[in-house]
């Protein structure tokens, strides 16, 4: 699935969509490589080596993450990971964030928060889990703008956020019609018929 960039933001001017696991899984890896220490020491809650994100990006490919990334002319910029509930310990999906030092302070990590949030709302997710470095500000004031209630705990800044509470994204939400909607659309198509032949005819008071 893929966006449009509906941020709002001046200055950000990619495209947000989902990644292929399989054929895409290179993007994902050059992405996380490409962090700076700092943010691949807030990222992964302490310094890894390049082998280490290498079997990470590998891992997400095969587990079932789903990774929805922020690109600019073809290249991965920023990444929100939605973590099956398979793979946690207490069954709930956990989230993760990424985006590299060029564009930051554009409104990328919102604009991926968002995204993700509607990902997990289709998948039928109620709650998820979110964890990051206690010193990464920046992703702790992110959380709190999406309603998570952090906690502080071995070194870490950990917490859930309630799916239901997160307002939708309706540019962002796929075009789907249900049986419903076309019943809808049909009774208004007649409706808006009849008139038009009764005001034709000059019978504007039935109408």
């Amino acid at each position: 699935m893929s966006y449009r960039d509906f941020s709002g933001s001046r200055v950000a001017k990619g495209v947000v969509r989902t990644l292929r696991p399989q054929d895409e899984l290179r993007l994902l890896r050059e992405h996380l490589l490409r962090l700076d220490h700092e943010s691949r020491h807030d990222r992964f809650h302490g310094f890894m080596d390049d082998s280490f994100v290498e079997r990470y990006a590998e891992k997400c490919a095969d587990d079932g993450t789903l990774i929805i990334a922020y690109l600019e002319d073809g290249v991965v910029r920023g990444a929100a990971e939605l973590h099956p509930p398979e793979t946690s310990l207490d069954l709930l999906p956990e989230i993760a964030f990424s985006v590299e030092d060029s564009v930051r302070r554009q409104g990328v990590g919102s604009l991926l928060f968002r995204k993700l949030i509607d990902e997990a709302c289709a998948k039928g997710y109620r709650f998820l889990r979110i964890t990051t470095g206690a010193q990464n500000d920046a992703m702790r004031a992110l959380a709190n703008k999406f309603g998570a209630h952090l906690t502080f705990r071995y070194g870490e800044s950990t917490g859930t956020i309630d799916v239901k509470e997160q307002p939708r994204s309706e540019l962002a939400r796929p075009a789907i019609i249900t049986p419903v909607d076309a019943v809808r659309a049909v009774l208004h198509f007649n409706r808006a018929y009849w008139k038009f032949l009764l005001q034709l005819y000059g019978w504007k008071q039935i109408a």
